[in-house]
């Protein structure tokens, strides 16, 4: 009965692995960054409004071109006694002026032009194609700021994992601390107080284990998230960060190479995504003011047909045979009251045209401010790695000098615990500072437009 037991119980765990155990997926940040792009539904609908604003310029284009529009038409009339003049003597006789037609064929084809329109149509599509470049440059910016959340949850997920290396790794430590401190209590050399002290360490970085792995599948799943792919999917990270004094990465990002901050700012203006789309909205308000003032012009069209009907009402008399004919004329139209509506407009569209142009102000005030934080936090981030690097040294070498001198007798049980924490803060420092410098990296080059 027991061996029967046994035997379902490890049937029943081979069959549940297979339903836990996923084959984990190897990306670089590269990787990661072009599945984001590639799946990103925001993304596909930023685009799809980009295409949108082309198809609207494209339309307002077409409304300067001469349009060519053909109809035809069909109809039956009741019948009718014909016109038939009689005449009399010496010219006696009957005859038919205008016969019965109860059937009548129509079709033309027309076309017309516009010769001026008071700037309507010029204006309309150039604010049009400047709406679709500033459609453009928003797109890019959405682009940007995926590429930057992908990069932002790459490195969380690196800080995630390593921390829980660390924390494995400190667990480790103080797991052989403790053994030692129940063999010194069993030689007389260790107090109760002094295993209760490394157990209860133990027992904090057990639950710092339960929260690092916690931290890595919440970690996970966002950088899954953001890519687009499945959440359960068991991502594997190949991208290190690269260490600022090591001379690789982008130079302008190296410590020691960053440009003054009035330089990168002056490249974010030129090259950041929003404002070149502020830019561009502006000129489609300036488009609008002129569009707007454009009813204050007379409208002037020249237009054209060809007629081939049956009966054709342009010849007389009347004859049920197909004819054709033609025309060419010039219209004019002019506003001469409208009651303020042409000024109205003009107003509104000056009013929209300062929004726009504040808004413009605005947002080079805040590239300023985020670009200066950015190249700051730069700076940091790089200082930081050298700073916490010879921490991890010194504390690294200072746990190897108190784990010996615990073992000899001569360190403190309090000793090895501080060495031990000490440890563990240096590294997670140092790991923390390598993510920072990513993150810092990241949010410049997004801060500048690049």
């Amino acid at each position: 009965m027991v061996r029967t037991t046994i035997t379902i119980f490890i049937l029943a765990a081979l069959a549940a692995v297979p339903a836990h155990a996923q084959e984990q997926r190897p990306l670089t940040l590269e990787q990661s960054i072009n599945i984001g792009l590639d799946k990103s539904r925001t993304l596909h609908a930023s685009r799809a409004g980009v295409d949108a604003a082309e198809a609207r310029a494209s339309e307002a284009n077409a409304a300067g071109l001469p349009s060519v529009k053909a109809n035809g038409s069909y109809t039956r009339f009741s019948s009718v006694p014909p016109f038939v003049l009689t005449l009399p003597p010496p010219l006696s006789g009957s005859y038919t002026i205008s016969p019965s037609i109860v059937n009548s064929y129509n079709v033309r084809l027309s076309l017309q032009q516009p010769l001026f329109t008071g700037f309507r149509v010029q204006s309309s599509s150039s604010m049009s194609e400047n709406v679709a470049k500033a459609a453009g440059e928003e797109y890019n910016k959405d682009r940007s700021e995926l590429v930057y959340a992908v990069t932002n949850a790459y490195w969380s997920l690196f800080k995630a994992i390593e921390f829980k290396k660390l924390i494995d790794e400190n667990a480790g430590q103080v797991k052989a601390h403790l053994q030692d401190v129940q063999n010194f209590l069993a030689q007389g050399m260790a107090t109760n107080n002094d295993v209760l002290k490394v157990q209860v360490q133990y027992s904090n970085v057990q639950l710092q284990q339960i929260d690092a792995n916690n931290n890595v599948q919440l970690a996970m799943i966002g950088l899954n998230n953001v890519m687009g792919i499945p959440l359960e999917t068991q991502t594997q990270l190949v991208s290190v960060p690269v260490l600022p004094e090591a001379g690789q990465g982008d130079s302008l990002l190296r410590p020691g190479a960053l440009p003054d901050v009035a330089a990168l700012v002056r490249r974010a203006v030129e090259q950041r995504p929003e404002l070149k789309a502020l830019e561009y909205r502006v000129q489609a308000g300036e488009n609008g003011v002129t569009l707007a003032r454009s009813g204050w012009f007379p409208q002037v069209y020249l237009s054209g047909g060809y007629t081939y009907a049956r009966p054709n009402q342009r010849l007389v008399p009347t004859q049920d045979l197909w004819k054709d004919t033609w025309d060419v004329s010039v219209s004019a139209s002019w506003d001469i009251w409208n009651w303020g509506t042409t000024v109205h407009q003009t107003n509104q569209a000056q009013a929209e045209l300062s929004q726009v142009m504040d808004a413009r102000s605005q947002l080079r005030d805040g590239v300023a401010l985020e670009v200066t934080q950015a190249y700051l936090n730069m700076k940091q981030a790089g200082e930081r790695i050298l700073v916490s690097q010879q921490s991890v040294g010194q504390a690294a070498e200072n746990y190897r000098v108190t784990d010996e001198r615990f073992k000899s007798g001569i360190a403190l049980n309090s000793d090895l615990l501080d060495a031990e924490v000490a440890l563990l803060q240096a590294k997670t420092s140092y790991t923390q500072s390598l993510v920072d410098y990513q993150l810092s990296n990241a949010r410049l080059h997004k801060a500048i437009g690049q």
